[in-house]
């Protein structure tokens, strides 16, 4: 019995984008000129082939697969000319600079490069309108719906609930709640959900597994002793997929659930490893990736040192205590974006419309140009690129107080952008680090090369498409 339980439906709109590009960009070619069909199929030449891929990576990391894009459907659409644009932008530096790297004499013309960006730009614009479209279409009339059992009706299947409303992966589940008979059912699911919450008799998951034509078990009672695990055992060798919530959990919505986490999962579950092959790719990660961006952005660091003296006296680099790897303390390097002695009265969390903040400092925070200098930081080794934001010692020793595993998150080096920055909006308070800490306990327990990659990719949405920014 073949199931699509990890199907979600920005994969499935990424397979369209690609399917119709796979099928439209060298039609496109042919129907130009016949011969510029070879820049497609040439894999050594990027000017054909560059433009589709630089599309699906552009596409991919200014977040248009993500589930409120799909939502926000009309918002989406006005984003990808731009983001089309940009992809064909990078094809072409890529195929002007392939050259002198392959060390060929052979230099695209300039014609057929604004030929093939004015055939990409149209017809990868057309592309994504149709997948978009598409999806839209398969989302409104359900066709996209995953179909869930639950196993437990008590808060904690109330919490899986609201979660997979706001942050699943999938836009519609059709969801089905069964429960032992000594098990308390939360009444909020009563009172939403009285048709879809079953007591089988003799607790047989299983048969309702089968009548709802299943993709997916999930375990979740608020008690787990005393389960009947040979039911749940049944439902295995049927072939239908059992997870356990926590478990579902990082995988549906990429966080940890610190609401209801449990240490035994944490120690049974995969993840929290770092090998010496992984230590030494980050360091080469960090130092190749902070190297170039150093070397682009430096203008940019020049030009904001000149905003900050112009406006008036004081540093223009602003160093601060923070906490890296193991508990190590480090200064960090920033432009200086606040007014000189601005905690002259001690530290306090930043708020929304911080009075500290100078009118230059205010543009450098909204541009991110104020957190450049890190790259110093990164190349001594202090930070790396990706990982958890560093936090001021006085505070990580308060937040460590109230919120159970906080520490954790000190297994890596701190980051210049991390999983809870591209996922979860600027936050200043007890609340907000402890919804960041459920994103950075992710990335510390799922740490890879690639997840990096991910990360460091998507960064780019935040900064040009910036959002709860203090």
């Amino acid at each position: 019995m073949l199931r699509f339980s990890k199907t979600t439906t920005g994969s499935v709109l990424f397979g369209l984008d690609a399917l119709l590009l796979l099928l439209v960009w060298p039609l496109v070619l042919w129907l130009s000129r016949p011969d510029a069909l070879s820049l497609f199929v040439l894999p050594t030449d990027s000017r054909g082939l560059g433009y589709p891929v630089f599309d699906l990576l552009l596409l991919f990391a200014m977040g248009l697969y993500r589930r409120d894009a799909i939502l926000e459907a009309g918002r989406s659409l006005t984003r990808v000319p731009l983001v089309v644009g940009m992809g064909a932008v990078v094809a072409i530096v890529v195929s002007l600079i392939q050259p002198l790297l392959l060390r060929s004499t052979v230099m695209p013309g300039g014609r057929d490069q604004a030929m093939l960006f004015g055939l990409a730009v149209v017809t990868f614009t057309f592309c994504a309108f149709l997948a978009r479209l598409v999806i839209d279409f398969l989302v409104r009339t359900r066709v996209l719906r995953r179909r869930l059992l639950v196993v437990g009706a008590g808060q904690r299947a109330w919490d899986l609930l609201l979660m997979l409303g706001r942050e699943g992966s999938s836009l519609h589940d059709d969801v089905t709640l069964v429960y032992a008979v000594e098990e308390v059912v939360d009444p909020r699911l009563l009172a939403e959900r009285p048709d879809r919450i079953l007591c089988p008799p003799d607790f047989n998951v299983a048969a309702v597994a089968t009548r709802t034509d299943a993709d997916l078990i999930i375990v979740a009672p608020d008690e787990r002793r005393g389960m009947n695990l040979e039911r749940l055992l049944e439902c295995k060798k049927a072939g239908f997929p059992v997870i356990q919530y926590l478990s579902f959990v990082e995988r549906e919505i990429r966080r940890v659930d610190l609401k209801r986490m449990e240490l035994g999962w944490l120690v049974y579950s995969d993840g929290f490893t770092f090998g010496a092959l992984d230590r030494f790719l980050k360091r080469v990660f960090d130092l190749a990736v902070s190297s170039v961006m150093l070397l682009l952005t430096m203008p940019l660091i020049v030009m904001g040192m000149i905003a900050i003296r112009w406006e008036g006296p004081g540093p223009v680099l602003y160093r601060q205590e923070r906490v890296t790897v193991d508990g190590r303390v480090f200064l960090i390097l920033k432009l200086r974006t606040m007014r000189v002695n601005a905690e002259a009265n001690g530290a306090v969390w930043a708020e929304k419309k911080d009075n500290r903040i100078t009118k230059v400092g205010n543009f450098l925070r909204r541009a991110r140009i104020d957190e450049l200098p890190q790259l110093v930081n990164i190349l001594r080794g202090e930070m790396s690129f990706v990982g958890p934001r560093p936090e001021r010692p006085m505070f990580v020793k308060e937040l460590a107080e109230k919120i159970p595993l906080y520490n954790e998150r000190h297994m890596v080096k701190a980051g210049l952008t991390g999983w809870a920055q591209i996922n979860y909006p600027y936050g200043a308070s007890i609340d907000d680090a402890r919804s960041k800490l459920s994103y950075d306990l992710y990335y510390v327990k799922n740490f890879s090369i690639l997840f990096d990659f991910v990360i460091l990719l998507q960064t780019l949405r935040v900064v040009l498409w910036p959002s709860g920014v203090r």
